[in-house]
């Protein structure tokens, strides 16, 4: 047993410092981005901001929004071969580029994403998902995901430490995800005492990817635009959101009506929901690592990304970022005790 004494920070923790700034107005910054990746040699620019592959929000209708203005979504594992071809056949390139097929390690996992793959090729990102991507399985399904296929770009994870970020990226991934506990439906932390302060994953994971030419994702702990903005000061190359993309019209989960108000459900994949739905219950061996709640229904997601990057755009003003790349270069962090008023929060 070891106990490391540096203090590690969350979101919560932490605002970024204005500083001077030649920039006239908001409209002038560029959010989005071009990243060459590393092992499959190909590019991508848009914005780097992704719905997560949960089947509440990773959903065919939710790519179809967002790649409208240039955001990205990792779509959930659980559509079938023929749902995915039926998608496919409509889809335009601004979607195509903008998607990513999601998978687990499994036997069963690797057989449907080789069908998928064959009968859909033109689909250039997987995703290998796991909740602890620190097992020898996971990296060696990495190696062998990418022996197969050398073209495509590959994500995975999650992890939340340097070491495993390189060992990652040296088994043949592009992007590593980070996070482990920071979502708003996940018990990870409560369950197993077992996480990271997400800002302080992002800074140290970003480090290192960065020194072997490869990016990162941070996933999970974003409450607010702001916290997406100093996930991006951080050094996160994406940010993945869960619970604030839950809600909406092109969002999963059943929609719920309540005294005459609407709700949307919203659960983890690890959460006893969701493995009553796709595996048949939680196995006597482990415990469901997941909250099931019911968001107010938010209509159009479209609404929720503008308000987003209007902070992102704005926050750049604050800090002279003329575009997304250059924020982490101008962000300094403070430390503080409170970040806002709350004499009117609900």
């Amino acid at each position: 047993m070891r106990i490391e004494s540096d203090i590690k920070l969350g979101f919560k923790d932490v605002m970024l410092r204005p500083k001077r700034s030649t920039l006239s107005s908001r409209a002038t910054v560029s959010v989005e981005r071009k990243f060459k990746m590393l092992h499959s040699g190909t590019s991508w620019q848009g914005i780097p901001i992704m719905a997560a592959n949960m089947d509440t929000v990773g959903t065919f209708e939710m790519a179809k929004a967002l790649a409208s203005q240039q955001l990205f979504t990792a779509i959930h594992k659980h559509y079938s071969p023929a749902e995915w071809k039926s998608f496919m056949q409509s889809a335009g390139n601004s979607i195509k580029e903008n998607i990513a097929i999601s998978t687990g390690t499994s036997t069963t996992d690797a057989e449907k994403l080789d069908l998928i793959l064959k009968e859909n090729t033109s689909l250039r990102f997987i995703c290998i998902d796991v909740a602890n991507g620190y097992s020898e399985k996971f990296v060696d399904f990495v190696k062998s995901t990418r022996a197969k296929y050398a073209d495509k770009v590959i994500i995975a994870g999650n992890v939340v430490t340097g070491e495993m970020v390189e060992e990652l990226l040296l088994a043949g991934a592009d992007i590593i995800k980070v996070g482990i506990g920071p979502g708003s439906v996940c018990t990870t932390r409560v369950k197993t005492g077992v996480g990271y302060p997400q800002l302080s994953a992002i800074i140290e994971c970003a480090d290192a990817a960065h020194g072997l030419d490869g990016q990162i994702i941070s996933d999970g702990g974003c409450k607010v635009p702001g916290d997406v903005v100093k996930a991006f000061g951080g050094g996160a190359d994406f940010v993945m959101l869960g619970g604030m993309l839950a809600g909406h019209e092109e969002s999963g989960g059943e929609l719920i009506e309540k005294d005459g108000k609407k709700y949307k459900q919203f659960y983890g994949m690890s959460s006893e929901t969701a493995m009553n739905k796709y595996a048949g219950g939680v196995a006597e061996y482990r415990a469901s690592e997941g909250k099931t709640t019911e968001i107010p229904y938010r209509g159009n997601v479209a609404d929720t990304v503008q308000d987003i990057l209007g902070g992102l755009r704005s926050a750049c003003t604050y800090v002279g970022a003329k575009s997304l790349k250059e924020l982490s270069k101008r962000t300094t962090f403070i430390r503080v005790a409170e970040q806002h008023n709350e004499w009117f929060a609900e």
